[in-house]
């Protein structure tokens, strides 16, 4: 079968390719997938360089999503000609990955494809997007509503933030979208965004503890002195998610904004998370959270044109979600 593979050489540097490899054979309670789409995460694009945070397993093929349909199954569970996907785990960390024509999985990791979701659109979503349903829920859960006022989306042009952006429109809410672009202010209008605030606009340096509150509540993706500053402009009784760290790791902040202003700060993970979860929020992807005009947020590419758009993805210049058809 064909798979996106990357090999460390016998001087330490990290190659990748498409190579021919061995159909896997599955195991006690493992599935074997015949996949049809695939996307590309930040992950992916760390892991095909190496990065020991995500991959220390090579050789190793990418991809932390996927989806198709049963190819074999040793789980009563899964019957082979079912239409399922892949996000999270260890999948395409130092388990091989969806960027093949063939995945092996542990039944456990498996989600069966929602009602009313494609296997397309499943991967046009994909981590990014779950990621984005689950911080956009995490808001709903703790009473943020249209009425309150306008929601701050950071990293607007990225993945999880520009289908957050979508999905909050979609809702009826009045998104402010944050991004570093400003050729694409009319991308991030298109999908919803109210306004677009750029990041040089974005007083990050103001060491102020609290500052003039205005947003209702903020799904942050970026991380660092960003996410710090829209906590000081989160209204009373605000709600912040946090979900990346493209920025930064490190939080420095003071306490003032959560015990004077009652925000709440809530982190998602979309990896680790329980199946029964995960399941709930892909029924909410295809109904309630589905965005209509779903394909303006992503690039169609094949497995021959990972390479370059990894390299797009690890210089910051990357826009919406790209979308593997395998």
């Amino acid at each position: 079968m064909k798979a996106y593979v990357v090999n460390k050489n016998e001087n330490g540097d990290f190659v990748s390719g498409i190579e021919e490899v061995p159909i896997p054979v599955i195991g006690e309670d493992e599935v074997l997938i015949k996949a049809s789409y695939s996307s590309l995460n930040f992950k992916d694009a760390l892991s095909s360089i190496g990065n020991p945070g995500v991959t220390r397993t090579f050789p190793h093929i990418t991809g932390i999503d996927v989806a198709g349909v049963v190819e074999s199954s040793n789980s009563d569970n899964f019957e082979v000609g079912e239409p399922v996907l892949v996000t999270g785990y260890d999948l395409g960390m130092n388990t091989d990955g969806g960027h093949s024509e063939f995945v092996k999985v542990p039944a456990s990791w498996i989600v069966k494809m929602a009602e009313g979701l494609s296997d397309k659109e499943s991967m046009i979503y994909g981590t990014a997007g779950l990621t984005a349903a689950l911080s956009v829920q995490e808001l709903l859960s703790n009473d943020v509503t249209p009425e309150q006022g306008e929601v701050l989306v950071t990293g607007a042009t990225g993945g999880v933030g520009s289908v957050a952006v979508a999905i909050l429109s979609k809702l009826g809410f009045d998104v402010v979208a944050l991004s570093g672009k400003e050729e694409k202010i009319p991308f991030l209008k298109s999908i919803g965004a109210k306004e677009v605030i750029l990041r040089d606009a974005f007083d990050v340096e103001n060491k102020k503890p609290m500052l003039k509150p205005r947003f209702s509540a903020v799904i942050d993706t970026v991380g660092g002195n960003i996410l710090a500053h829209a906590l000081k402009v989160t209204k009373y009784d605000g709600v912040v998610t946090c979900c990346g760290l493209n920025a930064s790791h490190e939080l420095s902040i003071t306490v003032f904004p959560f015990i004077l202003r009652g925000v709440r700060l809530i982190g998602i993970d979309s990896v680790e998370m329980a199946l029964g979860k995960k399941e709930a929020a892909w029924n909410k992807i295809a109904n309630e959270f589905k965005i209509p005009e779903l394909e303006t947020l992503c690039t169609e590419i094949g497995l021959e044109e990972i390479k370059t758009a990894y390299e797009t993805l690890l210089s910051g210049k990357s826009v919406g979600r790209y979308l593997v058809k395998i």
